[in-house]
């Protein structure tokens, strides 16, 4: 992993960062839980077998932005109960990582969660990582009012929310599809892949940096030694 060539004048005034597979590691397989909990869901919103909803699972992600859009869209779903269910996980399976927490805390600038997922299932996540603190807000999909990432309008509206200067910011996001509104807008983006060998190549300009162990790429902006006394 190559240091991020970001001087340290220039870092930005506001970190906008995903929740799910980015503040915690992909191979935790929390979202795997949530995965499992959406397939079931849809089996029996839909009365098909799993495999069936598996499918409808995947083509309304990749259709809609997120599986709750497409089954608002297509399947007139009240979305609260979704929510509700596809969120009752384990979340035993993350750990507090107090070396991130002291990078978090060394990092300057304010810290917003934007995420798909709820309100709820943020704070869940944020105290069982223990990083809570280091956050001002979170904007998720029920204030985007269910217009999911990757939809400009929603990236419009956080910004309007928390006074953002697009050009003052940065969009850390593990979902490389959510990263295009970020970097049209002006923002730096951070892209942090789900495993070591995803790469994006040269046909992603969209994507600023490639942060493969999060917390590690973000020490490296803010040394310890850089500390103030």
């Amino acid at each position: 992993m190559t240091g991020p060539s970001i001087s340290p004048d220039r870092l930005p005034d506001v970190w906008l960062f995903d929740l799910d597979n980015t503040l915690y590691p992909a191979n935790s397989r929390l979202f795997d839980q949530i995965n499992v909990r959406m397939t079931r869901f849809i089996a029996n919103f839909l009365g098909v077998d799993d495999e069936a909803a598996g499918l409808v699972r995947r083509t309304l992600w990749h259709k809609h932005g997120t599986t709750l859009n497409g089954l608002m869209r297509e399947h007139a779903l009240e979305p609260a109960a979704f929510l509700d269910y596809v969120h009752d996980i384990d979340h035993s399976v993350l750990a507090v990582d107090s070396e991130f927490d002291a990078t978090l805390a060394r990092l300057p600038g304010r810290k917003i969660i934007f995420t798909n997922g709820s309100l709820t299932h943020a704070e869940r996540v944020l105290a069982r990582l223990g990083l809570a603190h280091h956050f001002e807000g979170i904007y998720d999909i029920i204030a985007s009012g269910y217009v999911p990432k990757p939809e400009a309008a929603t990236y419009a509206q956080v910004v309007q929310r928390f006074g953002i200067d697009p050009a003052r910011a940065a969009m850390v996001e593990d979902s490389p599809h959510n990263l295009p509104p970020a970097a049209a807008m002006g923002m730096m983006t951070v892209w942090v892949p789900p495993t070591p060998d995803h790469d994006p190549g040269e046909s992603a300009p969209h994507i600023h940096h490639v942060a493969h162990n999060l917390p590690q790429w973000l020490s490296m902006l803010v040394p310890e030694a850089s500390r103030p006394d």
